[in-house]
């Protein structure tokens, strides 16, 4: 019975999780192809800025460039994990246990890093509304998906 309620709760928070990790992809998605367009220009007859970084991004701060990056990382693995989760809660046994926990924590690790270059984001301000979007989720992120990983590990032990 208490295998079942955690069952749900995972359940809920891979659901959880998979919307964000969308909206994540979709809002990095955006600001990738917005640094691309809007980016510098190197070709023949232009010199490089002072300050040039491979990683500009015409919105945001000096952070944005790393966080939208990672961002976009943790989105995918994010995504990818979930589907193993979903695998994972479709059999429930202990055969699925390990390819659901083991992506988790590699999507949590790289949502931790994105979350990092968030708070640096925060920490020097100049950011848009979308970039505080994306930061709020990935602070979101880092806790939910922590909270999923301890309800399969919770539920694997329920049952031993």
């Amino acid at each position: 019975m208490a295998g079942q309620q955690m069952k749900n709760v995972a359940g809920l928070l891979l659901v959880l999780n998979l919307c964000m990790y969308i909206i994540i992809l979709g809002i990095g998605s955006w600001a990738m192809n917005r640094a691309i367009d809007h980016g510098f220009i190197i070709g023949p007859g232009f010199d490089l800025p002072a300050h040039f970084s491979p990683i500009y991004f015409p919105m945001g701060n000096a952070a944005t460039g790393f966080f939208v990056m990672f961002a976009l990382l943790a989105g995918v693995v994010g995504a990818a994990s979930a589907l193993s989760g979903l695998n994972h809660l479709r059999s429930w046994n202990a055969e699925s246990l390990p390819s659901a926990a083991t992506a988790a924590l590699i999507a949590w690790t790289l949502t931790v890093l994105a979350m990092g270059f968030a708070c640096k984001e925060i920490e020097l301000r100049i950011r848009n509304a979308r970039l505080r979007t994306m930061e709020s989720f990935l602070i979101i992120l880092s806790a939910t998906q922590l909270l999923y990983i301890a309800a399969i590990h919770g539920a694997a032990l329920i049952r031993i």
